[in-house]
């Protein structure tokens, strides 16, 4: 026989009415995602056309990639193709990320979407929480910013050392922050693990 759910008393049931505000922020995330996709769809359309000699395609394609002190290619060849696509890469892992946030914390911080049933449910959303989705997004942070520093190697003869070893260093700390969040939730699961056996 299930007990019956307890009335919250004004002041808790107003507080806890207030996680609502987040949901104006989440909406706004998925604006954000609408002008990702229309960027994603314009830089594709670009580089198609490029691809059949379109010359102002061709021409946007190479401002968007260029480089200060490199010099611009005169075609298409492959370092361009490469630039391009990382580019559209980058897109979509910033939206797998949006994604993430958006429904991983609504779900966390404002209301259950009970999705257990549906088929589409994403696995991760399963046993979803603040803990987990810090770590999902720190490796989510951690493959763009891979994007970004493969995309500056790629043209590295047209950076300052100064600025391939910042680059670097930044990413580095990215990973190192990744783990010590993993680690961290490794710990914290553990001790809530061994308290609830005792």
């Amino acid at each position: 026989m299930t007990e019956p759910k307890q009335k919250l008393r004004p002041l808790p049931a107003f507080i806890f009415m207030t996680r609502w505000l987040q949901l104006p922020l989440y909406l706004g995330l998925i604006l954000a995602q609408c002008v990702y996709v229309f960027h994603f769809w314009v830089e594709l359309k670009d580089l198609i056309g490029a691809a059949l000699g379109n010359d102002a395609a061709l021409q946007h394609i190479f401002q968007a990639v260029a480089v200060p002190n490199a010099p611009v290619p005169d075609k298409l060849n492959e370092t361009t193709i490469m630039l391009v696509v990382l580019g559209l890469i980058d897109v979509v892992m910033i939206s797998n990320l949006l994604v993430m946030v958006i429904i991983g914390g609504y779900e966390t911080f404002i209301s259950r979407m009970n999705l257990d049933t549906h088929p589409d449910q994403p696995e991760w959303l399963s046993h979803v929480n603040a803990s987990v989705l810090k770590t999902k997004l720190a490796m989510a942070i951690i493959g763009i910013s891979s994007i970004h520093l493969l995309k500056t190697f790629i043209n590295a003869a047209a950076y300052d050392p100064k600025v391939l070893i910042s680059q670097t260093v930044i990413h580095i700390v990215f990973l190192l922050s990744a783990l010590a969040i993993a680690y961290t939730d490794r710990i914290t699961t553990s001790t809530h693990n061994e308290s609830k056996s005792h």
